[in-house]
């Protein structure tokens, strides 16, 4: 369902469309709702399946103290075999896109769009650490908007603050998916247990070694992970042949105030290949 009227309510996925298959992986802490736009623009020419990560709002239940890249990749994997999906095009935002590189690893990618990607710092270091305390410091916020419930916790000032952590520009971003962001939020048990394995978590491996066809998409005004420092192991390792984009204009999360943008770009990804294997 990707009504911009209906409820609000937990989504194990997005299932939509006919044609190409594509995985749409949302970030740390949101859902697939936060795709809900792209996914309306690419279901004419792809059969879009958007999940939510375990751990997330509306994914498979965790109970552990630790989580990993690769626990939510196998995850993802397992979905795809019900699906039938042998390989699909990929495209992941954040810690969506950091799963798709490990999709990607298991040749079960046959491309990726890798839109403001986490992972591209060693483990452990100063890099990982920063962003670490960053998520770590909205445990407090999270904790209160759960006690305080919707009246409060989706407040004018909380849709303003959240909109302006996941975007640039706050007023194209419709008010349901900033809502979407915060219960998403504060429905997240995987927040610390993520937090955690990250500690332990190994770093991206040999990125120069990738043979799928890989596009990076860098977001000008990311307020999370910002292109510098966090991009320069992407745009170095990654293969001569991987395209690399400035997307002007967006937050973190652009698919929120951008979609049209993030949608072509993503079906440009998908249709340049399917074009070269015909070539071939």
């Amino acid at each position: 369902m990707m009504s911009g009227t209906a409820p609000l309510t937990p989504t194990k996925a997005l299932h939509t469309g006919s044609g190409d298959p594509l995985l749409l992986l949302h970030g740390f802490m949101l859902s697939p709702h936060c795709w809900e736009s792209v996914a309306q623009r690419l279901s004419n020419t792809c059969e879009v399946y958007a999940p939510a990560l375990c751990g997330h709002w509306g994914g498979p239940e965790f109970e552990g103290w630790y989580m990993d890249v690769a626990t939510l990749a196998d995850q993802v994997e397992n979905q795809l075999d019900e699906l039938g999906w042998r390989t699909c095009h990929i495209a992941g935002n954040s810690l969506g896109a950091w799963v798709g590189f490990e999709l990607a690893r298991r040749g079960r990618a046959r491309t990726l769009t890798a839109i403001a990607p986490a992972g591209g710092w060693a483990s452990p270091s100063l890099m990982q650490i920063r962003v670490g305390l960053k998520f770590l410091s909205l445990v407090p916020m999270v904790r209160v908007g759960r006690r305080v419930g919707n009246t409060v916790g989706l407040s004018a000032p909380a849709r303003q603050f959240a909109a302006m952590i996941l975007s640039r520009n706050t007023s194209a971003v419709p008010r349901r998916l900033v809502e979407a962001a915060l219960i998403s939020a504060m429905n997240c048990s995987a927040m610390l247990p993520l937090l955690a394995g990250g500690l332990r978590m190994p770093a991206l491996g040999d990125l120069s070694t990738l043979r799928t066809p890989v596009r990076l998409l860098m977001c000008e005004n990311d307020r999370v992970i910002p292109n510098q420092p966090y991009a320069q192991r992407f745009l170095q390792e990654l293969p001569e042949s991987a395209d690399r984009i400035l997307v002007h204009g967006v937050g973190h999360v652009p698919m929120l105030e951008a979609p049209d943008r993030i949608a072509t770009l993503i079906a440009e990804h998908v249709f340049a290949s399917r074009s070269h294997m015909r070539a071939v």
